[in-house]
C-alpha cells in the first residue's frame, strides 16, 4: 500500500470516528429532559462504586498511598465505576465535554442546546453521587470492610491542594476523559473498550487527578465522615474540577481533533 493510500485510510477512519461522535452528540441533545436527567442520575449512582472500592482497598491493604502495589490496585478499582457507567451507556458529564461539543463545532447544534445537555447530565450526576454516598454511609457500619478514616484519606488527596492545581489537574482529567470518548468510539469490541476504560481512568486514579463526578463522591464521603473536610473544600473542589474538566475535554480533544479531521479532509 502506498503512503497516499495509507494516509487516506487513516483519514477515513478519523472521519468515521468523528461522524459517529457527531451522530451520538446530536442524539443526546434531542433526548427528552427526563431521560437525560435519569440517565445522569444513574451514572452518578453507578460511578460511586469506584470510590467505595478504593476505601475498601485502603482499609484491607497493609500498604497505603505511596506504596506501588496499593496505588496500582487503587487505580484499578477506581475504574470499576467508570466501566459500569460507560459500558452501561449512562450519561457522564465528562464524556460530554467532548461528545456534545462536536455538534456545536460542526454548526449542527447551538451553544444553548449544549448548555441544556450539560446542565441536565451534570445535575443528574451530582445528585446520583449524593444519593450513593448517603446510602453507603447508612450501610457502612454493617459492611464491616470499610474504615471511615479511609474515606478521609481519599478525600484529602483531592482537596489538600491549592486552587491552581485543582483547575490544572481538572484540565488533564477532562482531557483524558475526552480522549476516552474518542477511543471508545474507535474500538471495535467490548474487550477493547474495557481495556481502554481501565487504562485511561486508571491513569486518572493513579495520578489522583480531580474528576468532578467521581471526585464528587470521594469528597462527599470525606465531608460526611470527617471534620477535616469542610463544605468550602467540597465546593471549591467541585467548581474548579468541573471547569477544568470541561475545558480539557472541549479544547484538547473536541476542538483539536475536530480541527485536524476537518482540515485533513480539505
Amino acid at each position: 500500500m502506498s503512503d497516499s493510500e495509507t494516509d487516506s485510510t487513516e483519514q477515513m477512519t478519523s472521519r468515521n470516528i468523528l461522524g459517529s461522535l457527531l451522530e451520538s452528540g446530536l442524539h443526546e441533545m434531542n433526548r427528552e429532559r427526563s431521560g437525560l436527567l435519569l440517565s445522569g442520575l444513574s451514572a452518578g449512582l453507578d460511578i460511586g462504586f469506584g470510590p467505595l472500592m478504593m476505601a475498601v482497598v485502603l482499609t484491607l491493604s497493609p500498604g497505603g498511598f505511596g506504596d506501588l502495589p496499593t496505588e496500582l490496585l487503587l487505580a484499578s478499582v477506581y475504574s470499576i465505576g467508570f466501566m459500569f457507567v460507560i459500558l452501561g451507556r449512562s450519561e457522564l458529564f465528562t464524556e460530554h465535554t467532548t461528545l456534545a461539543v462536536i455538534p456545536v463545532l460542526d454548526r449542527q447544534a447551538s451553544v444553548r442546546q449544549l448548555g441544556r445537555l450539560w446542565g441536565l447530565v451534570y445535575v443528574g450526576n451530582i445528585v446520583g453521587g449524593l444519593l450513593f454516598t448517603l446510602l453507603v454511609t447508612l450501610l457502612m457500619p454493617e459492611l464491616g470492610v470499610v474504615d471511615p478514616a479511609a474515606f478521609e484519606t481519599i478525600a484529602l488527596k483531592l482537596v489538600d491542594h491549592d486552587l491552581t492545581w485543582l483547575f490544572v489537574g481538572g484540565v488533564f482529567a477532562g482531557w483524558l476523559m475526552g480522549l476516552l470518548a474518542w477511543l471508545i468510539t474507535a474500538a471495535q469490541d467490548t474487550t477493547a473498550r474495557i481495556l481502554l476504560v481501565l487504562i485511561v481512568t486508571g491513569t486518572i486514579g493513579l495520578l489522583h487527578l480531580p474528576h468532578s463526578i467521581a471526585g464528587n463522591v470521594e469528597v462527599l464521603f470525606g465531608l460526611i465522615v470527617s471534620s477535616a473536610i469542610t463544605p468550602a473544600d467540597y465546593v471549591g473542589f467541585l467548581v474548579l474540577a468541573t471547569v477544568g474538566n470541561a475545558f480539557g475535554g472541549a479544547v484538547f480533544v473536541a476542538l483539536l481533533k475536530y480541527g485536524h479531521v476537518v482540515r485533513g479532509a480539505n
